[in-house]
């Protein structure tokens, strides 16, 4: 149990001191920062982490596959409380943070004032910072979900979610839900989703996020996962399932899939959006040529350098096809996510995507499980204790 004094008006001494994971560089175990003291500024808050999740982009961090400056606190979808504010505090509505709200934050760190601000793309502003993302420094050391505490600044989108709202439901909404909400936006913006097929590509958090927000604004909704117990949860999420590896004609091949929708003696259906959140080409190439005349292809998955794509021109101009991109999401999509879930988690296993949950000292381990694959999200919470 962490105890709170305040110094200042603005210098807050937690007791026992907020521990941050560091993580330094690939194979080399994470080691433990103790932050006694925290200075809040203006419009800054000290949350203490009840679940954080492990997002892809934290293992492809450890593995070597992206650069990411060092010494390094990851950790980006969480859920905490609010235990210490700064002055002028606010939630993402504009309403006043208080002491004990339970909340999530956004991924970024906006300034509110440039021209992409401006724009409404504050999650591309121009002095943009990031959890999770931030080399470690003097006076933001609490700066990633992997922590007993995260320091939040001005900027953050921070929106409070029910005390019912299991926290393996709410920490992801800080990425991959919100993230998911955006990329459904994005395919709305262009496509009616009202009876529309929409192919997902990827059954991993993000993939499945975007199936059941799909489903649930009237679409028919497809996830193509080469994973079968991760298919066999897509489906119990409500939504069809196929195999990219299945063969032509059988019953997991997306036009098998296609043709048992179809009224009959109607031609098989067509694919109007496709999101493709697994990040591979596969996955890119499957959207971009299957989607239908008229349709959108939304790529959300692809966050690593490496994979290219070959583009016809003239089957995009002829099919008058948009090809869009979403990378992290503003402050309403976080808001949107949040009172997804709050009306979904008692209909839908929402919960189980979450599997094992470490202590934070067992961090290490954590992110090994994670790269596995095995798991959808492995949890980690701060306030377990190791065991064994």
């Amino acid at each position: 149990m962490h105890t709170v004094a305040r110094l200042t008006d603005t210098d807050v001494l937690v007791k026992p001191s907020p521990v941050a994971m560091v993580w330094n560089e690939p194979g080399r175990p994470l080691e433990a920062l103790a932050v006694p003291g925290v200075h809040l500024c203006a419009g800054e808050a000290l949350v203490e982490v009840e679940l954080a999740t492990v997002c892809g982009s934290d293992v492809h961090t450890v593995l070597g596959h992206r650069p990411a400056p060092t010494p390094l606190v990851l950790g980006h979808e969480q859920v905490g409380r609010v235990v210490a504010l700064g002055p002028g505090a606010v939630r993402a509505d504009g309403s006043p943070l208080e002491l004990g709200d339970r909340v999530v934050w956004s991924v970024t760190v906006s300034c509110g004032e440039c021209d992409r601000c401006a724009r409404g793309l504050t999650q591309k502003c121009r002095r943009l910072a990031k959890y999770g993302h931030e080399r470690v420094h003097r006076g933001w050391e609490l700066s990633g979900g992997f922590a007993t505490h995260v320091q939040l600044r001005a900027g953050t989108a921070t929106v409070r979610v029910d005390e019912d709202l299991p926290a393996t439901v709410a920490a992801p909404a800080s990425c991959a839900t919100a993230t998911a909400v955006a990329a459904v936006d994005a395919a709305s913006a262009r496509v009616d989703l009202e009876d529309a097929v929409v192919l997902v590509t990827g059954g991993g958090m993000i993939g499945l996020s975007s199936a059941v927000i799909a489903a649930e604004a009237g679409a028919v909704v497809i996830v193509s996962e080469p994973d079968a117990a991760r298919r066999a949860f897509a489906r119990r999420l409500g939504v069809h399932t196929v195999d990219p590896r299945a063969r032509a004609g059988t019953p997991d091949r997306l036009g098998t899939v296609l043709a048992a929708l179809a009224d009959d003696g109607e031609p098989p259906r067509e694919v109007l959006v496709g999101i493709e959140a697994s990040g591979s080409a596969a996955g890119v190439r499957t959207v971009v040529s299957t989607v239908a005349t008229g349709g959108v292809a939304v790529l959300v998955g692809s966050v690593s350098g490496g994979t290219e794509l070959c583009v016809d021109p003239e089957s995009i101009v002829r099919r008058l096809l948009t090809i869009t991109g979403v990378h992290n999401y503003t402050a309403s999509h976080l808001e949107q996510a949040v009172a997804f879930l709050e009306r979904s988690w008692r209909i839908l296993p929402l919960d189980e995507m979450v599997g094992p949950t470490h202590a934070l000292a067992m961090l290490d381990l954590a992110l090994e499980e994670a790269a596995s694959g095995e798991h959808i999200r492995v949890g980690v919470a701060p306030g377990r204790r190791v065991t064994g």
